[in-house]
């Protein structure tokens, strides 16, 4: 024992030490319940926390790994019951529970996912009624996003042809439960909203039969929830049994308790719409039968009517005839049509007599100006027995001998515009 307590350790041997006396002492699983504390998730995806009670803080931590296989979001402050072993960390010297497992306590770890993703959807408006679409009165065309193998899509399609035979039916076949089950229904209903314009669905009808809790879980996934709520088709959730609830049914347009049940929302009735269009077509014989009675009484009302104002039309129009007959007796027009036409000959003969005085007034002021004009010509002196030499080539006059040159062509003009042509051999 003294050799023993003599022999001296480095820090990292003494923690080896610790965590290989652990190991052997304590058993490879525990399970502890605690309450969450300073829960932190690192980037790396990695969580961060103590469990605690009124006595102690137990470090711990969760990978990524096993954090992402949890139903439900934990927080600080929640119980819960967590499961994995105690281990030691070398670069601090202390040690850590390395939780594998989580479970609310007192509740079951679904449920509390379930509420939780409620209440966050709930806070972010996806359940608002004015976020809902109305069902199409008339569907002519519905897509059914199930499994192809349960017994929900034969529920869905009887409950469907028996009320409305008439509407062409397709299957978008999905995985209902299971790993991966939500992202597979989720992407269903984002391709048909894709390629709707070439599909024209009226209606999607999503859902599957009863289960558990973890049988429906797919249909509380946050991914599918999202998807129903961005869908511009309108979507009934037809899943489970009468007492089950998914998030999906509180996002959807309309919740159909069964997917039986789904079927009486998303068609009417044919014998009720066949019952209904001749309660229409009787009220709309009697409303064209009563129409014509009373066009028929009313264009007899303004027959009468028409020959009462026509009467009374030309009665008036016979006084006014009459009454202008008696005036132009009065004017005798022959008379003062005699008068016009004289005053008309008169007013003629004196605006003839105006014009011609205007006329002459004119030529006399034209041939004055024509004289000054023909006296500015310079043409004119021509013919007194002058003439005008110009350059042949450049058309300039030439005024003065340095103007031209031996060799040049020179243009003479006389009167009456005769020229001469010369060419110059000596100046």
């Amino acid at each position: 024992m003294a050799k023993k307590d003599s022999k001296t350790y480095s820090v990292s041997q003494l923690t080896l030490l610790i965590k290989r006396t652990l190991e052997e002492n304590l058993p490879s699983r525990v399970t502890v319940t605690g309450e969450i504390g300073n829960w932190r998730r690192h980037s790396s995806g990695h969580c961060y926390f103590t469990l605690k009670d009124s006595d102690s803080v137990l470090p711990s931590v969760m990978w990524r790994s096993n954090l992402s296989k949890l139903k439900f979001e934990p927080e600080c402050g929640m119980a819960v019951v967590a499961k994995g072993f105690i281990d030691v960390y070398p670069p601090h010297g202390k040690y850590q529970f390395m939780a594998d497992k989580l479970e609310p306590a007192g509740v079951g770890a679904l449920q509390l996912a379930f509420e939780q993703m409620v209440k966050k959807l709930e806070a972010e408006g996806l359940f608002k009624d004015e976020h809902k679409q109305a069902l199409p009165p008339y569907p002519q065309r519905i897509c059914i996003v199930t499994s192809e193998s349960g017994a929900a899509v034969h529920d869905i399609t009887d409950s469907i042809r028996e009320r409305w035979p008439c509407v062409k039916l397709a299957l978008y076949p999905a995985a209902v439960q299971g790993d991966g089950a939500a992202e597979e229904i989720a992407e269903a209903i984002r391709n048909i909203n894709r390629e709707n314009k070439k599909l024209k669905f009226d209606l999607l009808i999503v859902g599957r039969g009863g289960g558990s809790m973890e049988d429906l879980w797919a249909f509380n996934e946050e991914v599918l929830a999202r998807a129903i709520f961005d869908s511009e088709i309108p979507i009934v959730s037809a899943v489970g049994h009468e007492i089950d609830t998914t998030v999906a049914d509180f996002v959807a347009d309309v919740r159909a308790s069964t997917p039986t049940k789904a079927g009486m929302f998303a068609v009417p009735d044919i014998d009720e719409v066949s019952a209904e269009l001749e309660r229409a077509e009787k009220d709309l014989l009697n409303h064209i039968r009563w129409k014509v009675q009373l066009g028929i009484q009313r264009l007899d009302e303004l027959g009468f009517g028409l020959c009462d104002s026509m009467k009374d039309m030309f009665n008036d129009v016979r006084s006014r005839l009459q009454s202008y007959y008696e005036k132009l007796l009065g004017i005798e027009p022959h008379r003062l049509i005699g008068k016009k036409a004289v005053e008309l000959k008169t007013i003629a003969s004196q605006m003839e007599s105006s014009v011609k005085s205007i006329l002459n007034k004119k030529q006399l002021q034209l041939a004055a100006v024509e004289n000054r004009l023909l006296a500015l010509n310079p043409k004119s002196v021509l013919k007194r027995g002058y003439s005008i030499t110009t350059d042949k080539k450049t058309g300039r006059v030439i005024k003065k001998p340095q103007d031209i040159s031996p060799g040049c062509e020179i243009v003479t003009e006389l009167a009456g515009e005769k020229r001469i042509e010369s060419k110059v051999t000596k100046k």
